[in-house]
């Protein structure tokens, strides 16, 4: 085994120590924007370091994308059960916003729709107001 291949995966070993706690706590809440750009980069770089012949780095990096993807799937802000989360449709819309909301460089105030999904019937019952 090359040096460099144990570097790397020691390196996303500990990252998927890190990263364990978030998955733990279930008050936790990962923006997709946050953890399916990560969960990407982490498949690619272990697609990148078989082609390169460093299985023990690829291996660390897939499991730090699938990591990822746990996070991604049980963590993020619309606080559905693991079987319909990625399917609602907030989902696409809320990543959608943060990647135009990054790519934009925009540093404005928080955005309530990030983190909370509207449910407008829900909402006019509230307010008194029938649809």
């Amino acid at each position: 085994m090359m040096w460099q291949d144990f570097i790397f995966m020691i390196g996303s070993g500990l990252s998927i120590i890190f990263l364990a706690p978030t998955l733990r706590d279930a008050s936790a809440r990962v923006p997709l924007g946050t953890s399916l750009p990560s969960m990407a980069i982490g498949f690619v770089y272990g697609m990148t370091f078989l082609s390169l012949g460093m299985a023990n780095s690829a291996m660390g990096s897939l499991a730090a994308g699938t990591m990822w993807a746990l996070i991604a799937m049980i963590r993020s802000p619309t606080g559905m059960s693991i079987t319909g989360r990625l399917s609602r449709l907030e989902s696409p819309v809320l990543f959608a916003s943060d990647l135009r909301r990054w790519l934009t460089g925009s540093s404005s105030s928080i955005d309530a729709e990030q983190f909370v999904a509207t449910d407008h019937q829900y909402q006019s019952s509230a307010d008194g107001s029938a649809d």
